[in-house]
């Protein structure tokens, strides 16, 4: 009778302690996913404007109580990703013309969440000092002064292929010029030293970038329209980026910044010493309450 009652409080103790585990362990995982929730991936790629706002949204997010991870890659694999849902935001889709193909592959899996900047244009550019080539058409017959070349950026960008495939020919330059491609770091360190110089140089660049407030330049008329319109910049979720991040999404749906503010930001950015840009994204966040308070407020 004894061993009888042992054994039941014993299978009673045992049901109990199934049960605080699994209590234990629900609990758990209800407290992992609120972890989740708060857990946020940004892709970005190695354009200025792009680190610039993805260091941005990673201070506010976090001053929010968000974890968020940054990571950088090539717009393909970005596109790609968020197709396959990670990482959940990309902030520097340009559309219609420079994402073109992208979108037309992904888009339909994705959540366009508006457009923060939308004088976004490709163009050919130099030095202010060279006050009698105000248009692309000037460059013809002054090859040599160039050196025959069009400094580019990295040879699988939008701009490349603009640059070579539609302005080049349009405007009758394919034999004096060749687009030299290599890297943003690289085209800007060219600029820098023609300019210290005071020596022709014509390079491909965008807006929005920081080199506009930092060295003379000038963009180079566009009569043909080579070159393409002006774009806009989208932020870009996964699917279900809405639903699982409403708060995020509305400060996203609210974001805007013109010329002045992105370049600004943009340069207080590229002035930081490597590994600093988060804290120059926070110093410009404090110095501009205002535009911070228009969409993280």
């Amino acid at each position: 009778m004894v061993r009888t009652r042992s054994r039941r409080l014993v299978a009673v103790l045992a049901v109990l302690a199934a049960l605080i585990v699994v209590a234990a362990g629900c609990g758990g995982r209800e407290q992992q996913t609120g972890q989740e929730a708060k857990q946020i991936n940004i892709g970005y790629i190695a354009w200025d404007e792009d680190i610039a706002v993805t260091y941005l949204y990673k201070e506010l997010l976090e001053r929010r109580g968000y974890q968020v991870n940054i990571t950088e890659l090539e717009a393909g694999p970005i596109y790609a990703g968020l197709a396959q849902g990670n990482p959940d935001l990309f902030l520097d889709a340009w559309l219609p013309a420079t994402h073109e193909d992208y979108w037309k592959q992904y888009g339909p899996q994705l959540e366009d969440l508006g457009v923060w900047y939308d004088q976004a244009t490709l163009n050919i550019a130099v030095p202010n000092y060279m006050t009698d080539v105000n248009s692309i058409a000037d460059l013809r017959g002054r090859g040599a002064e160039f050196g025959g070349v069009i400094t580019g950026i990295d040879p699988g960008a939008g701009l490349s292929r603009t640059t070579k495939d539609k302005a080049i020919p349009a405007y009758g330059l394919q034999n004096e010029y060749q687009l030299q491609t290599s890297s943003t770091t690289a085209m800007l360190a060219a600029l820098q030293k023609a300019t210290d110089e005071q020596r022709p140089i014509v390079v491909t660049l965008w807006h929005p970038h920081w080199a506009y407030a930092r060295f003379p330049i000038k963009d180079l008329q566009d009569p043909m329209g080579a070159m393409g319109t002006a774009e806009q910049i989208h932020a870009v979720g996964r699917q279900g980026f809405s639903q699982d991040f409403p708060e995020v999404t509305e400060m996203v749906k609210r974001f805007k910044l013109n010329d002045q503010q992105l370049a600004s930001l943009e340069n207080e950015i590229n002035s930081a010493p490597k590994g600093q840009e988060q804290a120059a994204a926070k110093k410009w966040a404090d110095a501009n309450p205002n535009v911070i308070n228009s969409f993280a407020g």
